[in-house]
């Protein structure tokens, strides 16, 4: 962060998703990798993509495009996944994040950011810290805390504690109430 007249500016790192630039605190982000396959696990939340091995540290991936309600994110050689830190219930928790390419760091001050609109963009309200002006471009500026739902939080803690969820049993078939008895 760098003071200026116009007051404290903040940096973030910029990505893209679908074609709409998103933003998150820099300090939030730990790293940017390479994409690389996930491991799916069963029963979760249909956002989260899998998990990855971070230097013997399982992470789960949540796969925004899937979170913001526009498909999995397909794919290329400039997929990447931001490891970042979010907070799950005032702990701090190492998730990734799939992107579609990392754009810049930008530096945005006070006077540089609008509130969040009411209407007109594809992520809730609710994920947004506001929006960004850049001259003639605009960037969303994420709420990470937010944006991990409370299912993916869930996923996450049990990652973090050593205890990745397993399929669920299928039920037994029966031949009806007598049969449970």
């Amino acid at each position: 962060m760098a003071a200026t007249e116009d007051g404290a500016r903040t940096q973030y790192l910029s990505f893209s998703l679908r074609g709409t630039e998103y933003a998150v605190g820099i300090l939030k982000v730990k790293e940017i990798l390479q994409h690389e396959q996930t491991t799916r696990v069963p029963s979760t939340p249909k956002s989260v993509r899998g998990v990855i091995n971070l230097r013997g540290q399982v992470v789960p991936v949540v796969d925004l495009a899937a979170k913001f309600g526009l498909g999995e994110t397909a794919t290329t050689r400039l997929t990447c996944i931001l490891i970042v830190e979010a907070q799950v219930e005032g702990t701090p928790t190492v998730v990734g994040v799939l992107a579609d390419s990392v754009q810049e760091v930008i530096e945005l001050g006070n006077d540089d950011i609008e509130p969040t609109p009411a209407f007109g963009t594809q992520v809730k309200v609710d994920f947004l810290l506001g929006v960004g002006k850049m001259g003639k471009r605009f960037v969303l500026l994420l709420d990470l805390d937010r944006v991990i739902s409370a299912d993916e939080r869930e996923f996450a803690r049990e990652v973090a504690t050593g205890g990745v969820p397993e399929e669920a049993p299928a039920p037994e078939a029966s031949a009806g109430p007598a049969a449970r008895a």
